[in-house]
């Protein structure tokens, strides 16, 4: 997909532009859903077994899709009840995400998915490989320096809201299934929550972005931005009123001080266009 994997866009070994907090806490949302739909599959529930930022694909706007589905395990019945569990051949996906009692037992249910899940969302935050990284956030957590492990490239983090989605990553991957949460009932209410306090702040982020007209909107001559837009003799685009009222006063470009070849003026219509939507937007 056009962004590639969320490893990659975490790890940023080619040096893409890093992932925001909030576009973050929304992928964790994303992924969560996913999840719960595959959980809940009729006839028969999926367990996906090998959930990771690597099979986390990312299109054009950073929406999330959970991909390579190939060990993916379909289960005989209600796969979202903790004591439904399969018994596997062996356990099979990448290390550091694997359920431990899966390794151990070679007992799946949807709560292997929720434990790699917790690896992910504690990677969303910190942007560090997977090895031993729960046991690196509860502890920096537990001695009180837990915002030094966050990503700093991701923008400024709410603290009460990152930290409580730094805890719901921790609990989703304890160690013993049992002391899991469920996905669905007490995992994605939380993420919904927390999603609407990163849409908000992305949706200021736009809006100041917004706010702040672009360079090429204000006119040379009365630095603002420009109800007529056209283009002079020399290329340069100013405001009509502006321009004319040079014109009536000045032979020479006011951008480069040399000779104007002839006074005509040119509609700029694709700069007009562009500062009517700017200016729709900003209403």
């Amino acid at each position: 997909m056009e962004n590639g994997s969320l490893e990659e866009r975490l790890l940023r070994p080619n040096k893409t532009p890093p992932i925001p907090w909030f576009d973050r806490f929304r992928i964790a949302w994303e992924v969560a859903s996913a999840l719960v739909f595959l959980h809940n599959f009729k006839p028969k529930p999926v367990i996906h077994r090998d959930l990771k930022p690597a099979n986390i694909l990312l299109d054009g706007n950073l929406v999330s899709k959970i991909g390579d589905v190939g060990l993916s395990t379909i289960l005989q019945s209600d796969a979202s009840s903790v004591s439904t569990m399969y018994k596997d051949t062996g356990p099979v996906g990448t290390l550091s995400y694997i359920d431990p009692e899966y390794q151990r037992t070679g007992l799946i249910s949807a709560k292997s998915d929720v434990y790699a899940f917790g690896i992910v969302v504690l990677q969303l935050l910190t942007a560090k490989p997977a090895l031993a990284l729960a046991h690196t956030v509860e502890t920096a957590i537990n001695k009180g320096c837990w915002l030094e492990i966050l990503d700093p490239a991701a923008g400024s983090w709410p603290l009460e809201e990152t930290e409580e989605l730094a805890k719901l990553g921790l609990s989703c991957a304890e160690m013993r299934r049992k002391d899991r949460p469920d996905l669905k009932d007490q995992v994605l209410p939380a993420l919904e929550r927390l999603k609407g306090v990163a849409d908000r702040a992305r949706n200021n982020t736009i809006s100041n972005i917004w706010s702040s007209p672009p360079n090429h909107f204000i006119c040379p001559i009365m630095k603002d931005v420009m109800n007529d837009p056209c283009v002079a003799a020399d290329g340069y685009t100013y405001d009509r009123k502006a321009i004319q009222k040079w014109l009536d006063e000045n032979d020479k470009s006011p951008m480069t001080n040399l000779p104007l070849p002839h006074r005509k003026l040119l509609p700029n219509f694709a700069l007009m266009c562009a500062i009517m939507e700017w200016r729709s937007k900003n209403q």
